[in-house]
Parts: C-alpha cells; sequence; structure tokens
C-alpha cells in the first residue's frame, strides 16, 4: 500500500480524494485544508485524518507521496519542501506561476529522485491519445497547420469575485482554460517556442483575460492558431478541441469525437481512405472506479503506478508541464 496524504479539499482536492480513497492500493493517511468545516466534515462522515497545517500532517502521517491541489500560487513554496522531504508529488494544473519557479523543481525533484506529475488529465483522454499515435506514425504528412480551441460558460457575466478573477491565485483564462489546450499542443505536435499577435480580451472580468488569441510556433516550425474562451455561454461545459492538418490527411478531434480524413487507402491502422469517425468510448480503458470521468481516474493510478515503479515516470511529468508554463509566460509578453 502506498501511503498518500492531500493538501487542499477544493473542488479538485475532493475528486482525488474520492478516487484515491477507493483505489486498491492507496492509503490516505492524512488530508490537510484550512478550512474547519471541510476538516469536521471529512473526518466525521469520511472518516479521514485531517489538519489544518500541512507540515505537522507530514511529519505525523510520514505518506510516500503528497497531492497538491491548492491555488497555484502556493504551488513552488509547498513542493519544494514536499520535494525537500523526498516525498513523490502529484500536483494540479498549471504547474507555478513562472517557469523560473518551475525549472528549480525540476532540478530538485531529478536531484531526489522522487516521482512527479501534474494534473493535465486530457492526456489521459481517448481521443486525444489516438491524435497523438496517428500524428506521430507520420501517417498524415508533413504537418503545416493546427488549431487549438478551448470555450466554455466559466464567467458568463460581470462581478463574479472568486479565485477565477485574481491573477494573483492563479486566475483568468490563459491559466486556468488556455493551459490545458498548450499542453495538449505541446505533447501532441512539439512544445511552443515563439508566440506572435496574442490578444488577451477581457470581456467580463476587470483583473484577469476571458479570452486568449494568439499564433503559436512549435520546436519543429510547425504553426498554427489557439482560440480559448471561457465566456462562451453557447457551451455547457467545458469543450476543447484539436485540429492538425498534414499533406496526406487531417484530424478534428474533442473529448468526446475523433474525425480522420486520409488521402489514400492503408494510410494507417484500421483506418480507410476519406473520413474516419471513432469516439472516445471506442479509444478509453476502463478504469477501477469512475468520477467525473475515465481521465480523471487513471491520470492518479497512473501516479500510482509510477510511484510503485510499475510504470515510468513519463506523462504530466513536472518537465512537460513546466512547457506550458513557459509559453503561457510568452503569450502575456506578445499581448503586452
Amino acid at each position: 500500500m502506498i501511503k498518500v496524504a492531500l493538501i487542499g479539499a477544493g473542488k479538485m482536492g475532493i475528486s482525488h480524494l474520492s478516487i484515491l480513497g477507493a483505489h486498491p492500493d492507496v492509503e490516505m493517511v492524512g488530508v490537510c485544508d484550512t478550512s474547519k468545516i471541510v476538516n469536521d466534515f471529512l473526518s466525521r462522515y469520511g472518516k479521514f485524518n485531517c489538519f489544518t497545517e500541512y507540515k505537522k500532517m507530514i511529519n505525523e502521517t510520514k505518506p510516500d507521496a503528497v497531492i497538491v491541489a491548492v491555488p497555484t500560487k502556493f504551488h513552488y513554496a509547498i513542493i519544494k519542501d514536499l520535494l525537500n522531504n523526498g516525498l513523490h508529488v502529484f500536483a494540479e494544473k498549471p504547474f507555478c506561476l513562472t517557469p523560473a519557479q518551475g525549472e528549480e523543481l525540476i532540478l530538485l525533484a531529478a536531484n531526489k529522485k522522487v516521482i512527479n506529475q501534474v494534473g493535465y488529465h486530457n492526456k489521459f483522454v481517448g481521443t486525444f491519445g489516438e491524435v497523438k499515435r496517428v500524428v506521430k506514425s507520420g501517417s498524415l504528412g508533413d504537418i503545416h497547420h493546427f488549431m487549438a480551441e478551448s470555450y466554455g460558460p466559466v464567467v458568463i457575466k460581470a462581478k463574479q469575485e472568486t479565485w477565477r478573477s485574481d491573477p494573483s491565485e492563479g486566475g483568468g483564462c490563459l491559466l486556468d482554460y488556455a493551459s490545458h489546450v498548450i499542453d495538449l499542443v505541446n505533447d501532441i505536435l512539439a512544445p511552443v517556442t515563439e508566440v506572435k499577435g496574442s490578444i488577451l480580451d477581457y470581456i467580463y472580468s476587470k483583473n484577469v483575460e476571458d479570452a486568449v488569441y494568439s499564433l503559436l510556433t512549435l520546436s519543429n516550425k510547425v504553426s498554427g492558431v489557439l482560440s480559448v474562451n471561457w465566456s462562451d455561454e453557447t457551451y455547457r461545459k467545458m469543450s476543447t478541441t484539436i485540429t492538425v492538418i498534414g499533406t496526406k490527411g487531417k484530424i478534428i478531434s474533442d473529448a468526446n469525437e475523433l474525425k480522420v480524413y486520409f488521402k489514400e487507402e492503408n494510410a494507417f491502422e484500421n483506418y480507410a481512405r476519406g473520413w474516419n469517425v471513432k469516439y472516445v468510448t471506442d479509444l478509453t480503458a476502463g478504469v477501477d472506479f469512475y468520477l467525473r470521468g475515465e481521465e480523471y481516474s487513471a491520470q492518479l493510478d497512473y501516479f500510482v503506478r509510477s510511484v510503485s515503479g510499475e510504470v515510468p515516470n513519463s506523462i504530466n511529468t513536472f518537465q512537460s508541464a513546466w512547457y506550458t508554463d513557459r509559453a503561457i509566460e510568452m503569450i502575456r509578453k506578445s499581448a503586452k
């Protein structure tokens, strides 16, 4: 059994707690949150060992790994402390507020030889995994353009003052929404290395952007468009779409449906000439515990298996999350 502790019992923290609490190879030894109401509820009805100070929790419960699900502004200090204690760390996204902070943590994690992962769950969505498989096979030919889009109804009126409206808390469409789709571009195609013509649009919010539009160039010289808007009420929930255009075909995929067009027969295994359509239900492996979506359980299971040595620490590492942090900083600079 791997002993795991949680820091931050908000929306994502509770989700992680539910999944790990049902994991057959995990013992949840402690939960830390600053809210007495949350702690009283979890200790009374969930029988969890709760704390208001994470250092006390670490000292008393001696976990092997820690889930960090606090606002991004606290990530650097907490994760650095955990790494110095030789603990494996799973952190929520985005990784850090600046690439400089992330770079220091990458080096420290490597020095301590601990497992590190960041919660970009889209890499565990079956359709996006298939997009990466097709692209990496080379069957689309030379890639010459991509579009990375994400829309949803997070902020659809003025005066919604939460952490999402505070840039120091990690709020804003760029950090909270666009980071997901940037991370997919980095993983499926190549890391973003240049940004041009960025626009940060303030629709309802005063202190943070509600939409992000940018031209991206990747390390392999492929260029494309980023378009993200979290103030679009025509969507019921967050919808992320990746389009990749090559000389031999084209892919359009969201989290539910994958459409692939090939110009030739036998371009790739189990795909025909013309349009092919596959669904996430055809491409997603089952999980032991379902909550919100298989991808949320799958990413935590991968972390647990990495800690136990069953799989390599190669998905959603601090390093890969740093590429996303770097792209975010470049977009901010480009918009000024």
